[in-house]
């Protein structure tokens, strides 16, 4: 996945969920956050972040913050994308390698299955699966975690993939970890445990979980390398 015209800028607050002052070349610039998670540890004064600069010359903000280099104590800064609708788009381009399944399947985007929207439908042959895709910015000593904030939406997609394998489809939930180089990814219990009650429960009834992590870079983000699952 590939941004076009990304500059450099430093984050200076967040008023609401939507909405960054990030100084811009000297001046406060108000952007558009494609993240309304928490991402406190993430939007911090002082971090350079990236911004993606709009299509519409209409818009009331000219740019979408889109990364943000994560300050680490004796390390060099973790560069973490935070678009949210990003992860979709990189696990197209995955799926469509024919990695987790073949080079012949049928890949569709939100697809209705009953009274669920899945994020891909998957024909592959005669098996037919859904699959879901969670993006994953929260980490800590290489560690990273979903939910950063509670998801009942998240929940929901999770016990729509139990009834979908129960009913003989292959289900698959993918974390896209927005970074490199991280050790493992664990369910963030602190933060939402029916999410990581439901996970244990889903990977327990089938539901098959994976985790990738990503090659970040100011403008672009590709799928890399499984990351360890511990439930």
């Amino acid at each position: 996945m590939q941004y076009q015209s990304v500059t450099a800028g430093t984050f200076l607050e967040r008023p609401n969920r939507f909405i960054a002052m990030v100084d811009l070349d000297g001046q406060t610039e108000r952007v558009h956050v494609k993240n309304t998670g928490r991402c406190r540890e993430l939007l911090v004064p002082g971090y350079k972040v990236y911004l993606a600069r709009g299509a519409n010359p209409n818009r009331k903000t000219r740019y979408d913050l889109i990364a943000v280099e994560k300050e680490r104590p004796g390390k060099t800064p973790l560069l973490i994308n935070l678009d949210s609708q990003i992860p979709n788009d990189a696990a197209e381009e995955w799926l469509r390698k024919g990695t987790l399944f073949s080079e012949n399947a049928i890949i569709e985007r939100e697809v209705t299955y009953g009274n669920s929207r899945f994020d891909f439908r998957i024909t592959d042959g005669e098996m037919q699966s859904f699959l879901e895709v969670k993006g994953v910015t929260l980490e800590q000593d290489g560690v990273v975690s979903f939910p950063d904030a509670p998801t009942q939406r998240g929940v929901k997609h999770l016990r729509e993939l139990i009834a979908c394998r129960k009913a003989g489809f292959g289900a698959y939930l993918l974390f896209v970890v927005q970074m490199r180089d991280v050790v493992q990814f664990r369910p963030h219990d602190a933060t939402d445990p029916e999410f990581a009650q439901t996970l244990r429960l889903a990977a327990a009834s089938g539901v098959k979980l994976l985790a990738m992590d990503c090659d970040v870079t100011s403008d672009s983000m590709t799928l890399r390398k499984p990351v360890p699952i511990s439930l």
